[in-house]
């Protein structure tokens, strides 16, 4: 079966990113497969797959939006920042009230700097940061910046171990576990986390996502009709050019083309992205607005073939 598109999974917790693309490589019979944004194991939700093709698409998905639902708990600081770490800190929270929880999340809204966790897979000098810290030498990691769209304290339970949900809307980069972490550390009880659920990427959503084993199941009986999206669906808000059978041959080479984008496209100069399609409709190249007015220039192209 040739696949080329993205299926929006929602990941059970207990696996890797990289499990659920083995499961899928093998129930689609199909090599080239991906994912755009890792969860860790304990995480659910939202986990965007891409198939053939598709994968030359993951870098846009990437660098759109994120959305978190997460449950922080109070008290206990832990080395890999969540449940699934040893505790390193311990302190009583029951005097931790919801003003104050809310009073300190407008501390990490907007453009801030966070430094990643020891574990996670931030690299240096090619050396992953998880196993830099298993190791027992773990790597002091870099501030960075990192955007918060939108951070809301949902709900709040008092106690020794005391509790938050909170939904988090965040750009590339951002670690819901660090923000755990920095939260404890603020409030000066220490704190983990310990339940998080991604409910949105780009376009994906929870609401429409599909459970793993209901994929896996779809995918074997090749019914995918409803489960793999097209490649530009991740592409909606760009501009869009038709090619003609000529341009279509120079972009096939790799060379410029003048063309102009439909929608009511403006100019805005260069640097600016588009879709371009083929006269049969289908997506053939990304394409970059050059420095000679009109040009494009393909920066990604697919595959001429792409069998349905």
């Amino acid at each position: 079966m040739t696949l080329r598109g993205f299926i929006n999974i929602d990941k059970p917790a207990g696996m890797t990113s990289f499990d659920v693309i083995r499961r899928i490589r093998r129930a689609a019979g199909i090599r080239k497969v991906g994912h755009a944004g890792t969860l860790d194991p304990a995480a659910t939700g939202v986990l965007p797959i891409a198939v053939g093709e598709a994968t030359k698409l993951i870098d846009e998905i990437v660098a759109t939006r994120k959305r978190y639902h997460a449950t922080i708990t109070f008290g206990a600081a832990t080395d890999t920042y969540d449940a699934d770490g040893e505790v390193v800190a311990e302190h009583d929270a029951s005097a931790l009230t919801a003003d104050a929880v809310a009073a300190a999340l407008d501390q990490f809204r907007g453009e801030i700097q966070q430094t990643p966790p020891a574990y996670s897979a931030v690299k240096r000098d090619g050396v992953p940061a998880y196993r830099a810290a298993r190791s027992g030498d773990p790597h002091d990691l870099a501030p960075r910046p990192v955007t918060v769209h939108a951070l809301t304290l949902e709900s709040f339970a008092p106690g020794e171990r005391a509790t938050a949900t909170i939904d988090v809307e965040s750009g590339k980069g951002f670690y819901v576990r660090a923000l755990a972490h920095d939260l404890g550390e603020r409030l000066a009880v220490g704190a983990h986390l310990s339940a998080l659920c991604r409910t949105a990427v780009g376009a994906f959503t929870i609401e429409h996502a599909t459970p793993l084993e209901q994929a896996l199941e779809l995918l074997e009986r090749s019914d995918c009709e409803r489960l793999v999206h097209a490649p530009d669906s991740v592409l909606t808000r760009w501009a869009a050019v038709i090619l003609g059978r000529r341009q279509l041959a120079e972009v096939r080479n790799g060379r410029d083309v003048l063309a102009m984008p439909r929608g009511g496209y403006r100019a805005k100069g260069a640097g600016d992205r588009a879709r371009a399609y083929g006269p049969d409709g289908r997506l053939v190249a990304l394409l970059e607005r050059g420095p000679v007015v009109g040009a494009w220039h393909p920066y990604r192209v697919f595959a001429a073939e792409t069998p349905a």
